[in-house]
């Protein structure tokens, strides 16, 4: 299935390839960075490169592109899955999925590679099957590996690959037995330059933490499981029973993994929790710009919203920027164009504002487009979907476990953009977040709002 895979970084280096049939010329990622350069965004590159010999299939995180060389036709979202898993691994093993973690521990990096996959086809794929097999590096560990010439690969097979049970290892002992679960939801809306939703959906997912002794029969049931539209399961999950009582019903894996992945659809009244009013205007032959802007929560449910950072990147021909902070404090970068504004918290008896004047060079034409505007915050214990846990119940063993959720909300990136001179709103979906924007012209249509759901209560 997959022949190799290029690591890409953000300055479009090839840091490290990995083969498994043929070796394939680094000349084949030429295509793809052809397609990069004609991105307008990083994340804009096409996921899937056809090529005269070749199918490119990438993804990015971290800021590092992982590129996957394909010589036949596969469902491209299988491949993208595996990329997915190679790096959530990495990021289990290292702490952090970065360039300079890679090349630090570039041994393990390869040997997790073969392990993950047997001749281009996925082996093993989950991380606790993963460290039996090959053990994480720590400054021990290798010290001893460089004076003795060994390596971290186990001496024995997993024990989960020989049971029916693959995705868990046996002989699994805790002295505290927790099970924990996070909700991460992302909001794609678009709204309108008076801060209005037009649409909005929600892409969320369930993150598990599971330390439990023996092989434990767990079944999670939900107050309003009807919200979740085109949900993707962990392996683990019984599919029939969730169809037949839409109840969860899983022998879980052991330590970190995903759960299921969920859709919630616009048909089920999705509220945005803020809004933002913004007016910037640039008139023609006039040396000055006007920027009002203005935050307020909505349908936060009571809960405050917090560290509320705002950040825009002006146009090139501003000079300064002379505007006045009802909240926090704002400051301008007259080289890089980067204005910042560090709210904190927003108080719904007064709402933060920013307003006043942007100062243009002398002669210069009015701006192309207006400026983006990229908002950051963070809501405590809140469900955006209104998605919520009702309980959690263990069978197979007979201690007791401690359950529970954690529950925080912040945002990523929400983007509007408005060509100047044009009273149509667009929106850009970006991978990471979104950004809210009146300006430019682009082609698509959303944004995105990353919700984190973290409650530590009694399930």
């Amino acid at each position: 299935m997959i022949h190799s895979l290029f690591l890409v970084n953000a300055s479009g280096d090839i840091f490290l390839e990995k083969h498994w049939k043929s070796v394939v010329s680094r000349s084949v990622c030429d295509y793809f960075f052809e397609a990069q350069e004609r991105a307008t965004e990083p994340e804009n590159v096409p996921p899937v490169i056809p090529t005269p010999h070749h199918y490119l299939i990438s993804v990015l995180r971290h800021r590092i592109y992982f590129v996957a060389v394909i010589q036949s036709e596969v469902p491209p979202l299988f491949v993208i899955e595996f990329l997915h898993r190679v790096v959530d691994t990495f990021q289990d093993y290292f702490g952090v999925c970065t360039e300079a973690a890679i090349k630090d521990n570039v041994v393990v990096v390869y040997e997790l590679l073969e392990e993950m996959l047997d001749n281009g086809f996925p082996l093993a794929t989950e991380s606790n099957i993963l460290k039996e097999l090959i053990k994480p590096p720590t400054i021990l560990r290798t010290m001893v590996n460089t004076i003795t010439g060994s390596t971290n690969v186990g001496e024995q097979l997993p024990t989960g690959q020989l049971s029916v049970v693959p995705w868990r290892r046996t002989g699994v002992k805790y002295t505290n037995n927790e099970a924990y679960f996070d909700v991460v939801e992302e909001i794609d809306a678009i709204i309108d330059k008076s801060g209005s939703t037009i649409t909005a959906e929600i892409q969320g997912v369930i993150d598990a933490c599971v330390k439990l002794t023996g092989m434990p029969d767990l079944t999670l049931s939900f107050m309003n499981p009807r919200l979740l539209d085109d949900v993707s399961f962990h392996p683990c999950v019984r599919f029939k029973r969730w169809e037949a009582e839409r109840i969860l019903s899983f022998i879980p894996p052991d330590g970190n993994f995903r759960l299921l992945s969920y859709h919630v659809s616009s048909q089920n009244l999705v509220a945005i929790p803020v809004y933002v009013k913004h007016n910037i205007t640039f008139r023609e032959g006039s040396s000055q710009g006007r920027f009002d802007l203005t935050l307020g929560p909505k349908q936060t449910m009571g809960k405050g919203v917090e560290a509320v950072l705002v950040s825009s990147q002006l146009p090139r021909g501003v000079l300064n920027a002379n505007l006045s902070a009802s909240q926090g404090t704002y400051t301008f970068d007259p080289v890089t164009k980067m204005l910042t504004w560090d709210v904190g918290k927003i108080n719904p008896q007064k709402l933060p504002s920013l307003k006043g004047t942007m100062s243009l060079q002398a002669g210069a034409s009015k701006p192309d487009e207006n400026p983006s505007i990229n908002i950051q915050f963070k809501i405590q214990q809140m469900a955006i979907s209104g998605l919520k846990v009702n309980r959690l119940d263990m069978y197979g063993e007979k201690y007791k476990p401690f359950k529970g959720i954690k529950y925080m909300t912040k945002a990523g990136k929400f983007q509007s953009e408005r060509q100047a001179g044009d009273k149509r709103t667009r929106l850009t979906r970006c991978d990471t977040g979104a950004v809210l924007a009146n300006g430019g012209a682009q082609r698509s249509l959303q944004g995105v709002l990353t919700v984190s759901i973290r409650p530590r209560e009694s399930a």
